[in-house]
């Protein structure tokens, strides 16, 4: 069981009190610490169930090839991201350490300014093959230790020995968190079975045309972030009529529009370019606010429609 167990009946995780009552857990959402969490800046983080702190806002690499990354990430640092998501599977991870390094040379920030991100690609590993391959990953990136590291995929039943490998080297400060990717409820009901460690985040895909409401409310349930990757539905939402509308209306741009309802819902961000000038624009979403009448237009396009694998039927 992968909550601390303090007294006969209550559970307990950073944040959020649960309490079982006849063999049912109920949970009390309310943020101990009160307040909201959501982001007024690119430079803010929200704390994760560990007390690690994420920026809200984060720079991915998927998809940018190994010899534009290095380029990529130095001029997002730059420009103020400090959220570096990569992974072994985008084959870009040295390109990600080298634009590390020549972005902290060019703003003389420190590495623990930044927060760095990659995931495993988790295809029915032992334990002893997934702390190779986060060795060889942080080989790659050429760093001390991770900020974040992710199990990539469920697949069908490939995360339990991946897991355990992932809690061993958190435990010896390795990664300062963990977490998982693309988990439907019913692969973090598994995990609970054998988990000592509480995910803080599960990065799933996540857009106005799939809001995965059951999913997120399930995951703060259990004082676990989400993450969305996509956002932008690969650019699909970009020359949507109710997108283009609520964008006209604020004098914003619908990625804009689409990242500045995610901020609104909690939900943290990665959100791919490689132009310095979309960076910059993705990033430019704290000086207008959606009101509610934008919330639920834009609410009322979930479709339940992916772009990405259907996490029940990847299999690496």
């Amino acid at each position: 069981m992968f909550i601390q167990k303090l007294l006969k009946g209550i559970y307990i995780t950073k944040k959020y009190v649960l309490c079982k009552v006849q063999g049912i857990l109920y949970y009390n959402l309310k943020n101990l610490q009160g307040g909201t969490i959501m982001i007024k800046s690119l430079s803010d983080r929200v704390e994760l169930n560990n007390g690690t702190k994420i920026p809200g806002l984060g720079l991915g690499v998927f998809q940018i090839p190994e010899d534009q990354t290095a380029e990529v990430v130095k001029n997002g640092i730059i420009n103020g991201y400090r959220l570096i998501d990569t992974a072994a599977i985008y084959g870009n991870e040295k390109g990600t350490g080298i634009g590390i390094k020549e972005g902290l040379k060019a703003t003389g920030l420190k590495r623990e300014d930044l927060f760095i991100t990659s995931k495993v690609w988790n295809n029915h590993l032992t334990y002893d093959e997934t702390i190779a391959a986060f060795n060889e990953s942080l080989a790659k990136l050429d760093l001390d230790y991770l900020d974040l590291y992710l199990i990539h995929w469920p697949g069908q039943d490939a995360f339990e020995e991946s897991w355990k490998a992932l809690e061993t080297l958190y435990a010896e400060g390795k990664i300062k968190a963990i977490g998982v990717s693309n988990f439907e409820i019913h692969h973090l009901e598994k995990l609970k079975i054998f988990a000592k460690v509480v995910p803080v985040i599960n990065q799933i895909e996540l857009h106005p045309k799939l809001a995965q409401k059951e999913l997120r409310e399930y995951a703060a349930n259990m004082d676990m972030k989400i993450q969305a990757w996509s956002p932008l539905m690969q650019g699909q939402l970009l020359k949507n009529e109710v997108i283009l509308d609520i964008a006209k209306k604020h004098n914003k741009s619908a990625a804009q529009v689409i990242l500045r309802w995610d901020i609104q819902q909690d939900i943290l961000l990665n959100v791919k370019s490689v132009h310095t000038d979309r960076m910059i624009s993705n990033a430019s979403v704290f000086d207008f606010e959606l009101d509610d009448e934008d919330m639920d237009r834009i609410n009322m396009l979930n479709e339940d429609l992916r772009v990405g694998p259907n996490p029940d039927e990847f299999d690496f």
